[in-house]
């Protein structure tokens, strides 16, 4: 049953919550040991909060999960883990969640909340309405990266966020348009709503979006005024390379069970992802 549930709460997802580690980067704050364990405790209570809702996801979808040919074997659906257990536990670990994020900090908690309330919106409703499902999605990073700020005491860069919102669309409608070439309207029932001509656009023209407000920070006065003479164009090609890649990813693989997840196991983004870290870690505290 602790399997069960543990595999409900779907540890594979929890890479998303590395967000939250944003602006510990960007603050010029990654070898301060203090804000190295406050990001890692509203890292661990982002997974705990977002895989309960990975568990009421699957208590409300139960009956079309049992009908799929692969959700049909998650514990839920499956019997191996009781709905009942499920739901008390996740009525325990949600509130204890926010009471740790309250004495951690208290916008922290606000944020964290809100990210609960926009997800069980998502469960109910937002995920079956077309456009908004992947605006609701994208405000999730948001809310990650903002969350990740105001634990470090960090102010929110308005560049910051722009481009995680960005990239989070990008990667989102570039997921649904995978969904769509690969299965049609089988695997979500929004996918009805969606068109791949129109998919196709959104996703280069948030493609070109994202690299060119990202191109704009690296050169903007928020950037001269707190990283001084730091040559932070010079990490620009990379998100470019990976934007690339990852719309290859999509209309290349089309057996990929994701281009989200096809993604973290391809070797060139990856390996592209790892270089833009370094180059941009001796850009801002090494040059």
């Amino acid at each position: 049953m602790f399997l069960g549930l543990l595999k409900t709460l779907r540890p594979k997802q929890w890479i998303k919550n590395a967000f939250v580690g944003v602006p510990l980067v960007f603050g010029q704050k990654l070898l301060d040991l203090d804000a190295l364990w406050r990001v890692a405790a509203a890292f661990a209570l982002f997974c705990l909060v977002s895989g309960c809702v990975y568990v009421i996801n699957d208590i409300v979808d139960v009956e079309k999960d049992r009908a799929h040919p692969k959700k049909q074997h998650r514990p839920i659906a499956s019997g191996t883990l009781p709905p009942t257990v499920a739901r008390n536990f996740t009525i325990l670990a949600v509130p204890l969640a926010l009471a740790a994020a309250f004495a951690l900090e208290p916008l922290y908690a606000a944020t964290l909340g809100g990210y609960f309330a926009l997800n069980i919106g998502y469960c109910f409703y937002t995920k079956n309405l077309p456009y908004l499902d992947v605006l609701s999605i994208a405000a999730g990073f948001v809310l990650r990266v903002l969350s990740g700020a105001l634990v470090i005491s960090v102010p929110p860069s308005a560049w910051l966020l722009s481009c995680t919102a960005l990239l989070a669309m990008f990667l989102g409608f570039g997921k649904r348009a995978h969904e769509l070439t690969q299965s049609g309207s089988k695997t979500r029932s929004v996918l009805e709503h969606y068109s791949a001509d129109a998919l196709r656009w959104i996703l280069h023209t948030l493609a070109l979006l994202t690299a060119v407000v990202y191109g704009l920070y690296t050169q903007s006065t928020h950037v001269a005024q707190t990283f001084g003479d730091a040559p932070l164009i010079y990490t620009l090609p990379f998100p470019i390379i990976g934007i690339l890649r990852f719309i290859h990813l999509v209309t290349a693989r089309p057996d990929a069970e994701s281009p989200t997840e096809e993604m973290l196991r391809d070797w060139v983004f990856m390996g592209n992802f790892a270089v833009w870290l370094v180059v941009t870690g001796v850009v801002l505290y090494w040059s």
